[in-house]
């Protein structure tokens, strides 16, 4: 009995060409996966979170109905920010490269950039004021003055720390969106 879905030389039909949903080029997305001291710590974040709502509910049962809200409220806020953190990151679509920190979001159209490149300097280690030798994906932007720009990636964020090949990649990813849309 052949089994056409299980074997590698089955002729390929009509309907398998048809694009995928990660092939609009207008929608944000990120070149890389969250690294997984990132997910690590937003599941923590989740997890406190889950034992605030309990408390928040042994509360209600307990005592004042404001009481409760108050600590609902604290653990909507773990909540909020155990998501935010996993947001973090570079996004990059056609209309061009965003960067999305923990507090702030800045957009920057493709028209506005000017080189994208990796680049050999001190870099914040995991966020913190510690500062190591790291390597760091800049860019150059037409309204801002070429020295010194902000690093939209780096080898010790919490996505690449201890993945180097992964920032290898998400590096050449962007410089190649950058190059792509930087022409049109």
């Amino acid at each position: 009995m052949p089994l056409p879905f299980l074997t590698a030389d089955r002729s390929f039909e009509a309907a398998d060409d048809i694009a995928l949903p990660y092939d609009d080029r207008s929608r944000w997305r990120r070149p890389y996966r969250p690294g997984p001291w990132r997910v690590g710590v937003a599941a923590l974040w989740l997890l406190l979170a889950s034992f605030v709502l309990f408390g928040a509910v042994i509360i209600a049962l307990t005592s004042s109905a404001g009481s409760a809200a108050v600590v609902f409220a604290v653990a909507l806020a773990v909540i909020a920010a155990a998501l935010r953190l996993l947001r973090m990151g570079v996004w990059v679509s056609a209309r061009g490269l965003r960067h999305v920190a923990f507090l702030a979001t800045r957009t920057v159209p493709w028209k506005r950039v000017v080189a994208v490149r990796t680049v050999q300097q001190p870099v914040r280690w995991a966020g913190l004021p510690r500062t190591v030798q790291g390597q760091a994906l800049i860019v150059v932007r037409k309204d801002r003055a070429a020295e010194d720009p902000a690093p939209l990636l780096t080898t010790h964020t919490l996505d690449f720390l201890g993945r180097i090949p992964a920032f290898d990649r998400a590096a050449d990813t962007v410089e190649a969106w950058a190059a792509e849309y930087r022409r049109s």
